[in-house]
């Protein structure tokens, strides 16, 4: 089956010369669409929702035919003939978002249902449709209004005897609103995590066992293993879910000085991802003593677990360890002992749990705006605890405002517009 949706004032219009017969709105009609020449192109279903009451907020006319390249291809055709054009990306949606059928993310929930790749995922988008997250923002963005009324009220009626700043209330209210934001900012990284997945990079020198794990990650045989030292010279992905968690493994050239120009090509891109990684994991063989030169050639900043593998050769336990340097993790890839330390600690490192009864899907960008927004209401506790500065105060908690706003589209630029809808798939 074919679906042609159409969109605007022009849907009453064309379904009158398209397919000659009154819609009732709302009521599926069996119906022949017709040509120029008042010939059938095909026959199908017609669905008419007049406006307000549909997706957009404006009349819809969906078509719904056999299908087929050829067919579909002459039925749109007829439907440009007769007014219409063809739809941008996202541009259904947009035009709900701006008639008040959604607010902005509500919209982007929608491209997030869509592009879901496990169920957790799934349900989160559903949640970010129906404003689960939307209504905790608008909640905190009234908290934010509250607080600015009273400083307001503080800097209109400074002569009075009243002292508005140090009673407490104001005070009170910036550290729970703080709270309140680190709350839903953890809930939002964990909705980032189901949408966007983790990216974790397998790095070591030869040997240490990269492909081994990737494979016993993947449930697969997704690398080649070998003896041979080198034998990765290339970057190998492998899209894998942990516990419903997306996860993209990378496994890269192993490290080490090479004369091989195509290996050395292979340990440039390995770093290049190093960087870009939200874990690496640096796989150690245990009975290799010499492995203080690797530590020192990675990034300073890279979130690094040390994986010493091989330890069913020494007859040593699994287990996790933490100490000044970080994480470490004994295990054996060979046997599967350690297995479920690392995994765990993956899911930990990332504060990803099972439990996604209420968590919403975001995006990074709500992270970041969420963050922003704390920082601002930070600064304005700051403010009041060290300077009484009220209109410093009123004004932190204005930017924090207006930055929380962003999220649900209550302040926006255009260029947000336009990047945000421009990533969905045509008739969304």
């Amino acid at each position: 089956m074919g679906v042609i949706r159409i969109s605007g004032a022009l849907c009453a219009p064309i379904a009158t010369r398209l397919i000659k017969k009154p819609l009732t709105p709302r009521t599926a009609h069996y119906a022949a669409f017709l040509d120029e020449h008042e010939n059938a192109i095909d026959t199908g279903i017609a669905l008419y929702f007049p406006t307000p009451a549909s997706y957009t907020g404006e009349d819809i006319l969906e078509l719904q035919a056999h299908g087929g390249t050829v067919v579909m291809n002459m039925l749109l055709k007829r439907v440009i003939a007769l007014g219409a054009r063809l739809a941008r990306p996202g541009e259904f949606t947009e035009r709900a978002y701006l008639n008040n059928k959604l607010d902005l993310a509500q919209a982007e929930a929608v491209a997030d249902l869509i592009e879901s790749s496990t169920e957790q995922s799934v349900r989160s988008a559903q949640r970010s449709m129906q404003g689960v997250f939307s209504e905790l923002i608008n909640e905190l963005v009234t908290e934010l209004t509250e607080l600015r009324v009273y400083i307001e009220a503080a800097i209109d009626f400074v002569d009075e005897e009243i002292d508005f700043l140090s009673d407490g209330i104001i005070e009170k209210g910036i550290v729970q609103l703080i709270n309140r934001l680190k709350t839903i900012e953890q809930t939002a990284q964990q909705g980032r995590l189901l949408r966007e997945g983790m990216t974790v990079v397998l790095a070591g020198k030869p040997n240490a066992g990269k492909s081994s794990l990737l494979n016993a990650l993947a449930g697969h045989e997704a690398a080649i293993v070998t003896d041979i030292a080198g034998t990765t010279r290339d970057v190998l992905r492998e899209r894998i879910q942990l516990d419903g968690l997306p996860m993209h493994i990378i496994d890269t050239a192993g490290l080490r000085e090479s004369a091989n120009l195509v290996e050395q090509e292979g340990i440039r891109r390995a770093h290049d991802e190093i960087r870009k990684a939200d874990k690496v994991l640096l796989l150690i063989d245990i009975q290799d003593d010499d492995n203080h030169g690797l530590m020192s050639s990675l990034p300073a900043n890279v979130d690094i677990t040390k994986v010493y593998n091989k330890i069913d050769l020494q007859s040593r336990p699994a287990e996790i360890k933490q100490n000044q340097e970080g994480t470490e993790i004994y295990l054996s890839i060979k046997t599967g002992a350690g297995l479920n330390l690392l995994t765990e600690h993956l899911k930990q490192s990332v504060g990803y749990n099972d439990n996604t009864e209420t968590v919403f899907t975001a995006r990074a960008r709500h992270v970041r705006t969420l963050q922003l927004g704390r920082e601002h209401v930070e600064a304005a506790l700051l403010q009041l605890q060290h300077n009484l500065a009220s209109e410093l105060v009123a004004e932190e908690l204005r930017l924090a405002q207006q930055t929380l706003s962003e999220i649900t589209g209550e302040f926006t630029s255009d260029d947000l517009l336009g990047k945000i809808f421009s990533s969905f798939c045509i008739g969304k």
